[in-house]
């Protein structure tokens, strides 16, 4: 049975070369391309083409969680003595998700093919980050792959405690402001037109705040609601798109910073990322430049990107690694200090671990003290707006009464 493969390999001139070949197995690749004076360095089955039901993916996603386990337990095989193919070919057999499981096969073809472990893993960026291929070419090339392997599952642990509480932030006033949003919309358009009708059959002047609501009511429950849901929903689609872009996602994320309550969060846990980030890849042997250039990358925030880049460059001119940053005005000035003493002590990865950790408390009393603040001021807010209307619809009630005594 013929088989479509794809392969790649170097020509007698050292240059390399890639293609695709039709051929019963592997080893008939290999054999038709040495004839070609092509040393086969990858060659793997051509993935068929899915229909649309192929093509829709039911939890293929592989999450943090899954990389985790699986770097944890390749870390202890290759502790144990297993060869790295051996250990590979273990793990794509038994790991649950079928996504990690398919590019470990692929991975393991790679490295048996004479690629280096890094190489293998750097051909699924959607899966392995630019940190944790750097992390394994410099495990690999110390020859402590085992140990690097350990220390990217603590740091990924790690990163996702700091996205989870940034999340449990975020997500608490998110779900109380929209239960309050709805509540509201509900008595606008069901319950205020009920009490209008009312009124209108019994005639008079209706005190200012019941003709207020009744005027707002008539607005949301009319063409007006769907004006102001379509504004959102146009406005939500113009901010995404003005995202995509380098300055808007610039512009954005400078805002985010600069807010009251949000940004002095969001500046605690770029500091945790960089430093955690930066001291990972210094004490795995990764150089300090390739080790800036990859946390910019990873900030996950422009401004701190563009500040990254700017320190790197600094180093690049032959400054200490604390003189861009003081210059640079995003880091706090005790983040630069101690990074200024860990690298005349040579002891800069330990003191980035320290600030990371220091942070990672700050981001937690930070959460917790958001979530107190934002607690009752949602509250306040829900109780006074539903207050407001229910007084208003009876203030009319009340008149009445007061004319029929």
């Amino acid at each position: 049975m013929a088989i479509e493969f794809q392969w790649s390999g170097k020509t007698v001139r050292g240059t390399i070369e890639s293609g695709e070949i039709v051929a019963a197995t592997r080893e008939e690749v290999i054999a038709l391309l040495r004839k070609k004076n092509i040393i086969a360095t990858v060659v793997t089955e051509k993935p068929k083409k899915k229909g649309l039901l192929g093509k829709l993916s039911f939890g293929g996603k592989v999450k943090d969680k899954d990389i985790v386990i699986f770097t944890r337990q390749f870390a202890t095989m290759i502790d144990a003595g297993l060869p790295l193919v051996q250990a590979l070919e273990i793990l794509s057999s038994q790991v649950e998700n079928k996504t990690l499981a398919k590019t470990l096969t692929q991975v393991k073809t790679d490295v048996e093919s004479g690629a280096t472990y890094a190489d293998a893993l750097k051909k699924h960026p959607r899966i392995f980050s630019e940190l944790y291929v750097n992390m394994v070419a410099a495990g690999e090339a110390g020859g402590i792959l085992d140990t690097i392997l350990n220390r990217l599952a603590t740091y990924i642990e790690k990163a996702m405690k700091l996205k989870k509480k940034v999340k449990g932030a975020m997500v608490y006033p998110a779900v109380v402001s929209t239960i309050a949003v709805l509540v509201i919309a509900i008595i606008m358009i069901f319950v205020v037109p009920t009490f209008a009708k009312m009124f209108a059959q019994l005639g008079g002047t209706l005190p200012l705040p019941t003709r207020i609501i009744i005027t707002m009511s008539n607005f949301i429950a009319g063409i007006g609601g769907l004006m102001v849901a379509g504004g959102l929903v146009a406005a939500g689609v113009a901010l995404v798109q003005f995202r995509r872009t380098e300055k808007g996602k610039y512009i954005t994320d400078r805002i985010l910073l600069k807010l009251p309550i949000f940004g002095v969060l969001l500046n605690k846990v770029a500091v945790a990322k960089f430093t955690r980030t930066l001291g990972t890849l210094v004490s795995s042997g990764v150089p300090i430049l390739d080790g800036l250039d990859i946390t910019a990358k990873t900030s996950g925030n422009k401004v701190i990107e563009y500040a990254i880049v700017e320190v790197r460059k600094g180093v690049v001119g032959g400054k200490t690694l604390a003189e861009p940053i003081t210059k640079a005005k995003v880091f706090p000035p005790m983040v630069t200090h101690m990074i200024a003493v860990g690298e005349s002590t040579g002891a800069l990865d330990a003191m980035l671990a320290k600030i990371a950790d220091f942070y990672d408390d700050e981001v937690d009393a930070a959460v917790s003290n958001l979530t107190a603040m934002m607690e009752p001021l949602l509250m306040v807010f829900l109780g006074g707006t539903v207050g407001f209307i229910v007084v208003a619809m009876y203030l009319p009630i009340f008149k009445l009464i007061t004319l029929i005594k």
